[in-house]
């Protein structure tokens, strides 16, 4: 592999690890790891939340790639609406499920729906931020198989930085938990930034 190429990948995989820890990424994940209880689950989490990006982000990349396929601006525009009305969906959800105790309990004992909300508040992402990352796959590679694999190896970044994350969110909860209640604490923080952040990011984007 000639060296052009693996110095393309390893930025792809650093740019993968920094894009995972965008504001509104951290945010809507950290209502989802914040329901955790132990640091797998919540490193879990990430882990489907870099899946369900990174599936999106290959399946759009393979189309950019192989069709010469770019994102209309008006399409763009509506997939970060989209991740607005979903911040501020998760916060509102979660606020309201903290009044009612039976609803805060059957999130947290149902993990199979939690990873299931990961990987499509990743996927979600992945469509919101494609289109930055296809410019820049074809503004640096020709061959469609170099371009899958830099498009592997930034969603690999984005699965790494993501469990880094939720399993460091999860720690202070993990080991805190017989002294203070700082699960629910975290969770009403989480859940009060996705709202307000959620509705500042519809007004830039609307």
């Amino acid at each position: 592999m000639e060296l052009g190429i693996v110095s393309t990948l390893i930025a792809g995989l650093l740019l993968g690890i920094k894009h995972s820890f965008e504001p509104d990424h951290v945010i809507a994940v950290s209502i989802i790891a914040s329901k955790s209880k132990s640091l797998f689950r919540s490193l879990l989490a990430g882990v489907c939340w870099g899946l369900g990006h990174s599936f999106v982000l290959l399946m759009v990349g393979l189309l950019a790639i192989v069709l010469k396929f770019q994102i209309p601006p008006k399409i763009e525009s509506g997939f970060e609406i989209a991740v607005g009305i979903m911040l501020v969906y998760l916060g509102g959800s979660s606020l309201f499920a903290m009044n009612r105790r039976s609803g805060y309990l059957s999130l947290d004992k149902v993990n199979n729906m939690i990873y299931a909300k990961s990987i499509a508040i990743g996927g979600i992402h992945g469509l919101a931020g494609s289109a930055a990352l296809t410019i820049l796959v074809l503004s640096t590679v020709d061959d469609a198989a170099v371009g899958a694999l830099y498009i592997l190896v930034f969603g690999a970044g984005t699965i790494i930085g993501m469990a880094c994350f939720t399993t460091a969110l999860a720690l202070p909860i993990v080991l805190g938990r017989t002294r203070l209640n700082i699960g629910k604490a975290l969770e009403f923080t989480t859940a009060l930034v996705s709202l307000c952040f959620g509705g500042y990011y519809l007004y830039c984007h609307v």
